[in-house]
């Protein structure tokens, strides 16, 4: 899909009309199908039983899935070796939520409105992506690009967006994609066009250790990383692009009478430029090297300092005017929405970043309290989430 020329229209033919019927019939189904698949747990790196259920149901509806080594399920349509020429257009939803093993995933509502973790992010991108899927077997749709549907792994937290990377990795076949459309949580007004970038560290400062009496006066690497995050709280951070630093978490020590033989802290830093996320990490080892240094002037014993990247998440634009924006916007229009651009980290940074034209949707309805035991959704526009998407597909695919 070039950068350039006019937006492209929804669809108006034979299939896309059949499926579109067949959505606005099942706006309750769906519903069901994402609290059913919101119950089944999908803790990061444990996503496997959720995406067992996914196949399942693709191979009922015909489609030949693959699950990868990393647990990632794709099926297309229509299936190889059809009429479908082009590169594809990759539409995904993430299986994974935040909320480790350890929490119970307990899903309580009726009909209308529904409370729990994970029950919106991505419970809802995840069965709104199916019932697409079902709307074009049903329409026997014939399509111009084939479209592959994705259910990708990893996309929350320490996840990293490794599904997405995986499928887009050097070398795949994948990175000639027409387009990618993430689905992701509920919403019917965004369209995510730009990617945030992040990288997140972990910094561990490491010294001998000692009693906190007797050997007092020894290097301590808790006085170290006190000191790198004041010097943290001293950067200039940019308006344009706007970026942010955040001392999300530290620890260290074994007791309260000990000078503890390692602390650590973990950053998060979100950019909308990757050449701001960049500097920022320069400044943040030199941060740490000057502290380092200070707190060994004029003690006994020497730190050692490490600097480890746990998350990279490349930052993204894709202009107004693209033809794949243009076609969200007119098919948020469609559903009789104001359409609204923004910003966000999604699967969608990876292709974005590799030069796929990518944004990401949300899946229709009301959400809140997103990553917490808490979260709820409220189904309060059935089926328009879904024909959204539709429309953008055809529009994109060809059909």
């Amino acid at each position: 899909m070039s950068t350039e020329g006019p937006s492209i229209s929804p669809g108006k033919g034979e299939g896309v009309a059949i499926a579109r019927a067949w959505l606005s019939e099942n706006g309750e189904s769906i519903v069901a199908e994402q609290v059913e698949l919101a119950r089944i747990p999908s803790p990061p790196f444990g996503e496997f039983d959720r995406a067992e259920a996914v196949a399942t149901k693709l191979r009922e509806l015909g489609a030949d899935p693959d699950l990868d080594e990393i647990g990632n399920v794709t099926a297309w349509y229509p299936p190889r070796g059809d009429s479908a020429t082009g590169g594809p257009v990759i539409v995904a939803a993430h299986l994974d939520s935040v909320f480790g093993p350890e929490v119970p995933i307990e899903i309580h509502g009726e009909r209308d409105v529904w409370t729990g973790p994970g029950v919106a992010d991505n419970a809802r991108g995840l069965a709104v992506t199916l019932a697409v899927f079902r709307a074009l077997v049903h329409a026997r749709a014939t399509t111009h690009h084939p479209i592959l549907f994705a259910f990708t792994v990893g996309e929350e937290g320490r996840g990293d967006l490794r599904g997405v990377k995986h499928l887009l990795r050097d070398g795949s076949p994948l990175t000639d994609a027409a387009a990618f459309i993430a689905v992701d949580c509920s919403g019917l007004r965004r369209i995510v066009h730009n990617a945030l970038g992040s990288r997140r560290f972990r910094i561990t400062v490491s010294g001998p250790g000692g009693h906190s009496w007797t050997d007092w006066g020894r290097v301590n690497p808790a006085n170290a990383i006190a000191e790198f995050i004041h010097r943290l709280l001293e950067f200039d951070l940019p308006l344009d692009p706007r970026t942010t630093l955040t001392v999300a978490r530290l620890g260290g020590g074994t007791s309260i009478n000990a000078i503890p033989a390692e602390s650590w802290v973990e950053l998060d830093v979100r950019s909308e430029a990757n050449e701001t996320l960049r500097d920022i990490e320069l400044q943040i080892r030199e941060a740490l090297a000057t502290s380092i240094t200070e707190q060994e002037d004029g003690a006994e014993g020497s730190l050692t300092a490490a600097v480890e990247l746990i998350g990279e998440r490349p930052a993204g634009k894709l202009p107004a005017e693209h033809p794949l924006v243009q076609a969200a916007d007119e098919a948020t229009r469609e559903i009789g929405v104001e359409p609204e651009l923004g910003i966000s980290s999604t699967d969608a940074n990876v292709p974005q970043a590799l030069g796929i034209p990518a944004i990401a949707l949300g899946a229709g309805g009301r959400s809140g309290d997103t990553h917490t035991v808490n979260e709820w959704f409220e189904d309060t526009d059935g089926a328009a989430g879904a024909l959204r998407l539709l429309y953008v597909l055809s529009a994109v695919a060809g059909f």
